[in-house]
Parts: structure tokens; C-alpha cells; sequence
């Protein structure tokens, strides 16, 4: 096996794990927002309509890493589908996804740890999971893995007691006090913060290299993956908001003002207290959610930018694999850069909505190539096909097409900033880089 060759070592239960340890973090913090926006039913309507489009992309994008398992994801599907330039677009919108959803989980882990530990600066607790966590995926697949096993499974059963717990205390009277402030427009508004629960799940997509039989492990891990998160999503909704209201989950002080990256320990507060022995114990095992997606995202980023690398849309230094380790180094530590830089922006919810714009240009790219492939290439190997087609797909760039104009009408200056950061990059690719042909088989070959 080659040196500049990835590892394989990836099992279902792994993919299963990596799958769910993507997204869970979602589940902990940041949906919250969106009922600022919408109240309890304008984020229901939008959690559901997207849980739907998830649930249908899953599938979708699956025939696409099983029929071409490269770890450059969209990146590599589009190249096959629709040429190099539209290729370019999708990879640098999956990188921004993919590096600017950990500085956003880091701020989460930082809060709940400030919880926890009153004197500890939330911040400096944020850097210094960024520089853990890059570490242990620099260290080796194997290692990486059997860690976001451990704590995928401890965040999974952490949500199950939290639904135990607070279960007795729910009243309906709470989800529908208040339950649609803004009207329509403020399900709109919610679309970015329903997409948290479940962004990441496309992260499987970008081990596909490194996994064992890819052509059916894959769809086990993305089949297995999103029914956990879809359950794990309606229990931690219904019975948080169904505690005190969707206010005591929003607000730190649990009326107005300032937000909280902490909802479910502002749920337990109401039922525990906050200074007893089972709400501390909680925060601490809640942190496993926020580590799994944080420690997860940064494994996906590192392929995904080893990947544009690799083929010279990136600087070959993010494409080298490191001899002793058999990990893409070089793209890890710069992504740590670019994330830590975020980071100290402070701003959450619009570091959110940034990665939430790259992961629906993502998903709309995705689809277009599965139908191009589909109708270009019909004798292309699929060891799985979605179900339903053409409608799985179809439904997915309907929904994902309407989320994004939504996005970019309530929030024209990300968007702004977005798009100058596509329009930056690409302008840089056609300017500086090595030229990247593709032959018919959609191959790369960098000269």
C-alpha cells in the first residue's frame, strides 16, 4: 500500500458511530436559536420539513459514495458529473461547512465547561480542545475512530437520560405558550438552526476510502445514522422545550436578552436545580455529544481538504499524507488555523449560518451530479440505489433550492460574505492552480 494512501480501517458499527458522532452535537446546542425565530411551531415546521429533506439526502448521497468512494466526497462526484469547475464549488463549499462547523461546537463545549467550571474561561477552554482533538486524528485513523465510538455511544445514552429524566415533568401547555411569535416568515428565518440538528451526516461520505467493503458498509452507516438522529431529534425537541416553555431554553436568563449555547442544562436547571450532583453530572457525560461532533467534523474536514489538495485545487501541501502516521497532517493543522481564527470572532449563530450556506450548496450540487451520473452513465457500478428515484433526489433540491434563497434573504450579509468566499477562491483556482484533467472515468490526474 502506498505512503500517500489512506488507510483502511473503517467497520458499519465505526461508520454508525461516525455518523451519528457527525450530527449529535446538533441535538446539544444551537437548534435552540431558531426558536427565537420561529417560536415552538415555527421551528417544528421547519425541523420537520428539513428532517425530510435529510432523510431523503441520506439515501441520495449514499448511491453516490458507494458508486464512487473517494474522500473527497461531493467534490469528486461533481468532477465525474459536471466538470472541474463546478467541482471546485462544491469542494470549497463542503470545506467551508466542514471547518466552520467546529469553532461553533468549540464555543458550545467551552460554555458547557464554563457551567461546570465557573472560573474556567470558556475561550481558552475552546483552544484547547481544538489543539486535543487535532492531535488524536493527526495520531491515526484507528485511534480517531475507537474514540468517536466511545463517546458517540455516551452522548447517545446521555440524550436517553436526559429524555428519562425530564420526561415526568413535561406539559403540553409548554409547546404551545407563545408557540408562533414571528408567523411564516419566522419559519424561514428558523430553516438554519432545524439544518444543525442534522448537518454533518455527509461526512461519511469523505471516509468512504478509508472503510473496509465501502460498497456496503456505507449504506449501513448512513441507513443506521439517520433513524438514531431523526428519534434522538424529537425527543430532545418535545421534551425540552415541553419543561418551562421554549424561552427557559433560549435565554440564559430564561425570559429575554442573551442567548445560551446550553439549552438542555437550562432544561435541567428547571427540574435538578444547578447546583446538585445529578445537573453536574449531565453537563459533564452532555459534553460527550459536543466532543463526538467536534472531534468528528474535524476528521471529515481533514479528508475533505486533503482531497482538493491532492488534485492541486488547494495547495498540494493540504494533498500529502504523512508516512508514519498515514493521516493527512498538512490539512488538519490548516484547518485548526482557519477554525481558531473563527473562533475568536465569537459570533455563533453566524458562524452557523455560514457553514449551513456551504452544506445546502453542497447538497444541491450532490444531486444535480446523482442525476446527471444517473442519466450520463447509466452503466456506472452502484452496489446501492435510492429508493423512489427520481423523487428522493428531487425532493432534496426542492427543499435545499427554497432553505438557501430563505437563508440569503434573512441573512444578506453572510451570505455576502459567503459567496465572496466562493467568488475568492475560484478566481484564485483559475489564476494560480496546477492544471486538473479528468479522464472519462471521472479519475483525477494532476500534471
Amino acid at each position: 500500500m502506498s505512503n500517500n494512501s489512506l488507510k483502511k480501517a473503517l467497520t458499519p458499527f465505526a461508520l454508525w458511530a461516525l455518523g451519528v458522532g457527525y450530527v449529535i452535537s446538533g441535538m446539544y446546542f444551537g437548534w435552540n436559536l431558531g426558536l427565537e425565530k420561529g417560536g415552538t411551531l415555527g421551528m417544528a415546521i421547519a425541523t420537520a420539513v428539513i428532517m425530510v429533506m435529510y432523510v431523503t439526502f441520506s439515501f441520495s448521497y449514499a448511491e453516490l459514495a458507494c458508486a464512487i468512494p473517494k474522500a473527497g466526497g461531493v467534490f469528486d462526484y461533481a468532477a465525474r458529473a459536471l466538470g472541474k469547475n463546478v467541482a471546485f464549488i462544491a469542494g470549497i463549499a463542503q470545506t467551508v461547512e466542514f471547518v466552520f462547523a467546529p469553532p461553533a461546537i468549540a464555543f458550545a463545549i467551552g460554555a458547557y465547561l464554563n457551567a461546570f467550571f465557573p472560573q474556567t474561561s470558556a475561550l481558552v477552554s475552546a483552544v484547547t480542545v481544538y489543539f486535543i482533538f487535532t492531535t488524536i486524528n493527526i495520531l491515526g485513523l484507528t485511534l480517531a475512530a475507537s474514540f468517536e465510538i466511545i463517546v458517540t455511544v455516551l452522548a447517545v445514552g446521555e440524550l436517553l437520560l436526559f429524555t428519562g429524566i425530564t420526561a415526568p415533568h413535561f406539559q403540553v401547555v409548554h409547546l404551545t405558550q407563545n408557540a408562533f411569535p414571528n408567523g411564516w416568515p419566522g419559519v424561514l428565518e428558523a430553516i438554519p438552526f432545524a439544518i444543525w440538528f442534522f448537518l454533518g451526516i455527509e461526512g461519511l461520505a469523505n471516509v468512504a476510502e478509508e472503510t473496509k467493503n465501502p460498497q456496503r458498509a456505507i449504506i449501513r452507516g448512513f441507513g443506521s445514522a439517520i433513524l438514531t438522529l431523526v428519534v434522538l431529534c424529537i425527543l430532545v425537541f418535545v421534551f425540552s422545550t415541553g419543561v418551562a416553555g421554549w424561552e427557559a431554553i433560549v435565554y440564559k436568563n430564561g425570559i429575554s436578552g442573551e442567548t445560551s449555547d446550553s439549552p438542555l442544562p437550562l432544561a435541567l436547571a428547571k427540574i435538578t436545580g444547578s447546583n446538585t450532583l445529578m445537573y453536574h453530572l449531565l453537563i459533564t457525560v452532555g459534553l460527550f455529544g459536543l466532543i463526538a461532533s467536534f472531534h468528528g467534523l474535524i476528521l471529515a474536514a481533514g479528508r475533505a481538504t486533503y482531497e482538493m489538495g491532492r488534485t492541486r485545487n488547494m495547495p498540494a501541501f493540504f494533498g500529502s499524507i504523512s508516512p508514519k502516521f498515514r493521516t493527512p497532517v498538512n490539512a488538519l493543522l490548516g484547518n485548526m488555523v482557519i477554525g481558531l481564527l473563527a473562533l475568536f470572532s465569537g459570533r455563533t449563530a453566524e458562524i452557523i449560518t455560514i457553514s449551513v450556506l456551504g452544506a445546502l450548496t453542497l447538497y444541491i450540487i450532490a444531486m444535480i451530479s446523482l442525476i446527471v451520473l444517473r442519466r450520463r452513465q447509466p452503466g456506472l457500478h452502484r452496489p446501492f440505489r435510492v429508493p423512489a428515484y427520481p423523487l428522493f433526489p428531487a425532493t432534496v433540491l426542492i427543499i435545499a433550492v427554497i432553505s438557501l434563497l430563505a437563508m440569503f434573504i434573512f441573512n444578506i450579509k453572510l451570505s455576502l460574505i459567503y459567496l465572496g468566499i466562493l467568488l475568492f477562491s475560484y478566481i484564485a483556482f483559475r489564476i494560480f492552480n496546477t492544471k486538473v484533467l479528468y479522464d472519462k472515468s471521472g479519475n483525477t490526474d494532476v500534471h
